[in-house]
């Protein structure tokens, strides 16, 4: 599927043009993603593309008008494509994109494509209307749904030669991806319930006054809604500072592009700190200027450095 051209190797203008198409559908549908991929070098952005487009397809799927028996067939026959992609079964010529895409990057970087297993896993408990009643269980959940994109993306970036710790790097990557979804999940919690979907724990629930949950515009009466997302906020925040362990393991351009993306949720999750019942009004986002200035920092290295001299204080 690929050419070398002056030593490099080139994909061939098929797998080019599936690359396109990916990029294509993540530029449309993920701005934060775009925003963040952007910083990277051509053939990691095209790869995060592949992985993007793929896990968003299994995401449509899930959210889709389908009944759940047929989104459950769906995401089998999606599961049954991946293992083609794990066997090398997909030619250049292939009429599925993201399929060519998908196969050219795990040729090209060791990703570790059960995590889009755990993905479908993932949406399959959407599909079935799994409910939550602790943190331990939503936990497993966000590790299908967002720790494992963190895993898989690690196998895109690797991990600079002899950094410290980097035996721990995809449990770093893990933790971020499960504290980018706990802050999506505040975001999008009246959008949610709208959908007929509860992922907070309904313990958590139970003890702000919010087992009602979030029909309208209003916080339940009686109910501590800002307590419930202020206690939900410091929870991400903890995920944040042990996921960011990640960064200083990173090469500059791919920590640039997690500090990019992270940053992008960590000022969402500011946001929602100062004003709780706003993600009860709206959806929650950061204009495109403070999105500039958060890829600045993260190109510049400065959360990277930060990270490395506040964790070296730490234990490990």
């Amino acid at each position: 599927m690929s050419r070398t051209v002056e030593g490099q190797s080139q994909p061939s203008a098929p797998v080019q043009a599936a690359y396109s198409y990916c990029e294509a559908v993540t530029g449309a549908q993920a701005r934060n993603f775009a925003y963040g991929i952007r910083l990277l070098p051509t053939e990691k952005r095209q790869a995060m593309s592949a992985l993007y487009a793929f896990s968003r397809r299994v995401d449509d799927i899930g959210d889709g008008p389908l009944a759940p028996a047929d989104k459950t067939d769906r995401l089998e026959a999606t599961r049954a494509l991946l293992g083609r992609v794990r066997a090398g079964e997909i030619e250049e010529d292939d009429t599925d994109p993201v399929a060519v895409a998908l196969s050219d990057a795990a040729r090209r970087f060791p990703i570790p494509l059960g995590g889009l297993d755990e993905l479908i896993d993932g949406v399959l408990m959407d599909v079935r209307g799994a409910t939550y009643e602790t943190w331990d269980d939503l936990r497993v959940y966000c590790r299908c749904v967002a720790g494992a994109i963190g895993r898989l993306s690690l196998g895109v970036f690797g991990t600079q030669p002899g950094a410290a710790g980097s035996e721990r790097a995809a449990e770093y990557a893990d933790t971020l991806g499960l504290a980018l979804q706990l802050t999506n999940i505040l975001r999008d919690v009246r959008e949610d319930a709208g959908n007929g979907r509860t992922y907070l724990p309904a313990d958590d629930l139970a003890k702000f006054g919010c087992a009602d949950g979030f029909g309208t515009g209003t916080p339940p009466p009686g109910a501590d809604f800002a307590g419930l997302v202020h206690f939900e906020v410091r929870r991400a925040r903890a995920l944040f500072a042990e996921g960011y362990r990640l960064l200083p393991m990173l090469d500059r351009r791919s920590g640039a592009c997690v500090a990019a993306m992270a940053g992008i949720y960590r000022r969402l999750l500011d946001r929602i700190e100062r004003d709780p019942e706003a993600v009860l009004r709206g959806r929650v986002s950061l204009p495109g200027r403070e999105k500039a200035y958060v890829a600045v920092r993260g190109l510049s290295g400065l959360d990277a450095r930060h990270i490395s001299r506040r964790t070296s204080r730490r234990p490990a």
